[in-house]
């Protein structure tokens, strides 16, 4: 083999181990990035999971309980209870701390707990049920503290909200002002808890909420939304009972952490809107709020 052969063949040998050597670097480098991009992922996942494993160990809790399936029951964290009791009152005008005395009335009343437990003893598939208010706190607070006449609650389901409303409208009457509550709902075996003393101050519609409001002739201090749970319905609710509104009313959504409808209506009707949010106690759910628009801040 001649020396020029020779020197082609060691050139294309040099070149076939530095193409080599590049290619493991490569690899090398590749390699170190995927781990890097790797434990960048899986320390991120880490830190997001520390958000959320404690709400999937409840829920997985939950999936074994014989308990409600939507419309759950839960308390709120005192913080929240706080925030909410600060709320009521820049709304209604009330001291702060009368209004956080009307949300522990409710809080600590061993009566209407015993009331809803003795009606679901009897109810298998709510066998593990506990009795939480939630966001229910509020609507009791601001019965208390603004005294309507009226109120009106379009979706009652098991009346849970029921009869926290006409708590409320019972110790406003031993107080000296009376008032008395309106439900509706399209189920006409929803309100079973609306039994007993609570419904002496209150009464439920059946048939479609739309058309039982327009049956009412009434003018309405507070109106709480929690029936069919789209935006046009809802909206259709706001339309529907404007103009059986008080002077001084007040609105309650019970589906403002997921839709407009409220707060367009506010906004369209020289209205106030604020929004509490929900902090749930011990429950995997996140929780949902109130839509709050009053006439006027008082």
């Amino acid at each position: 083999m001649s020396s020029v052969t020779n020197k082609i063949f060691a050139s294309l040998k040099y070149r076939h181990w530095v193409r080599r050597i590049i290619e493991l670097r490569l690899i090398r480098v590749l390699r170190r990035l995927i781990e890097l991009r790797l434990i960048r992922v899986l320390r991120r996942r880490f830190i997001g999971m520390n958000y959320f494993k404690y709400k999937i160990k409840m829920m997985k809790k939950w999936s074994k309980q014989r308990t409600e399936d939507d419309n759950f029951y839960y308390e709120l964290t005192e913080s929240n209870l706080k925030q909410l009791a600060s709320m009521v009152a820049f709304v209604s005008g009330r001291p702060v701390n009368e209004i956080y005395d009307f949300i522990n009335e409710l809080r600590y009343d061993p009566e209407i707990r015993r009331h809803i437990s003795s009606i679901w003893d009897d109810d298998p598939k709510m066998a593990d049920a506990t009795v939480g208010f939630g966001r229910r706190y509020g609507w009791y607070a601001f019965i208390r503290a603004m005294k309507p006449l009226v109120v009106v609650e379009t979706g009652v389901h098991q009346g849970v909200g029921s009869i926290v409303i006409c708590s409320a409208l019972m110790r406003n009457s031993n107080e000296g002002f009376t008032g008395k509550y309106i439900g509706t709902d399209i189920n006409p075996n929803a309100g079973s808890l609306l039994t007993g003393n609570y419904a002496n101050f209150g009464t439920i519609l059946y048939g479609d909420s739309i058309s039982s409001l327009k049956s009412l002739n009434e003018n309405i201090d507070i109106f709480i939304n929690d029936s069919d749970h789209s935006a046009v319905y809802e909206a259709k609710e706001y339309e529907t009972v404007k103009d059986k509104l008080s002077t001084r009313s007040l609105i309650l959504g019970d589906n403002s952490h997921s839709t407009d409808s409220l707060v367009d209506f506010a906004v369209s009707h020289n209205r106030q809107f604020l929004f509490f949010d929900e902090q749930p106690l011990d429950h995997w759910y996140p929780g949902a709020g109130i839509g709050i628009s009053p006439t006027s801040i008082y």
